[in-house]
């Protein structure tokens, strides 16, 4: 019997491309990429935050005090970490900071983003909605370091002579709304951080929702209007329901800017470091705030830049519960019932 002949490597080459084996290679590599990444940044900030955790304990997430310690003084030793006299970490203020101003800006945020998006889609002339959405788009494209420049320049003033007083005079005096009282700062502080936020996150939700909007059948608005809805009942009990999904998607895009933004925020804040802000007008923090302020000081201390790397760290895991949460959510309103006919 005649022996076969040997396999050409470049036939074996091309028949591996043709047959579509090199694009499933690359499917699988560029889907393993962004773990390997995320597990990469995972573990080095663990890794660096060691220290920290050993020094600091649980104690970081509860504490107020955040000390650098004798910067000038000889480091001393104590349950075998060396570290600078008087340091002390409490990561409360920033985490609670960090928290509060993206809760603002969600809670404003999203009804005008929306509402802007329905606008744009439903009312407005084809030609003036492609402006105005051009305007949106650009305005997520402005460095984050012009709005916080205008914000500490401009907006925060106008707040502090113009707004924030108003509110803090007419705002009850009760133990909940008291917190819309106090005295109305120069500008920077909380609600000017929320704001700042605010309208760095309209931009990203407002376009996503206004794509997803015109993803909606006109038939089935159509249907709904001619079943006796009226504009404002099609859409909330059908257009929105229809894209309930997405526009989750959209906050949580919206969310994740909001809790990693920095330089603006650090701009506006007050850097209040170890603070909590007795008014809504109250200097504050953030984390990220927090470590592009100081990051300077820290960086001759390892214990300062431990410290940092469990702030961080703590970050990356309040975002990803946050897109464990918003997971858990687009998994609930996907399958929805769509309602229709008046007083459904």
């Amino acid at each position: 019997m005649a022996a076969s002949a040997p396999t050409v490597p470049g036939a074996a080459l091309r028949n591996f491309v043709r047959n579509g084996g090199l694009i499933r290679w690359l499917g699988r590599g560029g889907a393993v990429v962004p773990v390997l990444m995320l597990l990469f940044v995972l573990v080095t900030l663990i890794i660096q935050a060691v220290p920290a955790i050993r020094f600091s304990g649980w104690g970081i997430f509860s504490g107020r005090t955040w000390n650098f310690g004798a910067q000038y003084a000889p480091p001393v030793t104590s349950d075998g970490l060396t570290h600078l006299a008087g340091e002390k970490f409490g990561a409360l203020p920033e985490i609670l900071g960090t928290l509060a101003t993206s809760a603002i800006a969600l809670i404003i945020g999203v009804p005008v983003s929306i509402g802007a998006a329905l606008v744009i889609v439903e009312r407005l002339p084809r030609r003036v909605a492609n402006v105005v959405g051009m305007f949106i788009e650009l305005l997520a494209g402005i460095p984050s370091v012009i709005i916080g420049l205008w914000g500490a320049l401009t907006f925060g003033p106008f707040l502090a002579h113009h707004v924030s007083p108003w509110i803090a005079s007419h705002a009850p005096d009760v133990p909940v709304l008291s917190f819309f009282r106090g005295d109305p700062g120069n500008g920077e502080g909380l609600l000017t951080s929320g704001l700042i936020l605010t309208i760095m996150v309209i931009p990203i939700i407002a376009s996503t929702s206004r794509d997803l909007i015109r993803g909606v059948p006109a038939l089935t608005r159509e249907g709904a209007v001619a079943l006796g809805m009226s504009d404002l009942e099609c859409a909330r009990k059908v257009t929105l329901p229809w894209i309930a999904s997405g526009i989750v998607g959209a906050v949580v895009l919206g969310l994740g800017r909001a809790l990693g933004e920095t330089i603006a925020v650090a701009m506006v804040c007050g850097v209040a470091l170890g603070t909590l802000p007795t008014n809504l007008y109250g200097a504050m923090i953030t984390i990220a705030a927090n470590i592009v302020q100081n990051l300077d000081t820290a960086i001759t201390d390892p214990m300062d830049i431990s410290a940092f790397a469990e702030l961080a760290l703590a970050l990356m895991v309040i975002t990803l519960l946050t897109n464990v949460v918003a997971t858990l959510l687009v998994r609930r309103v996907s399958g929805t019932a769509i309602p229709v006919g008046r007083g459904l």
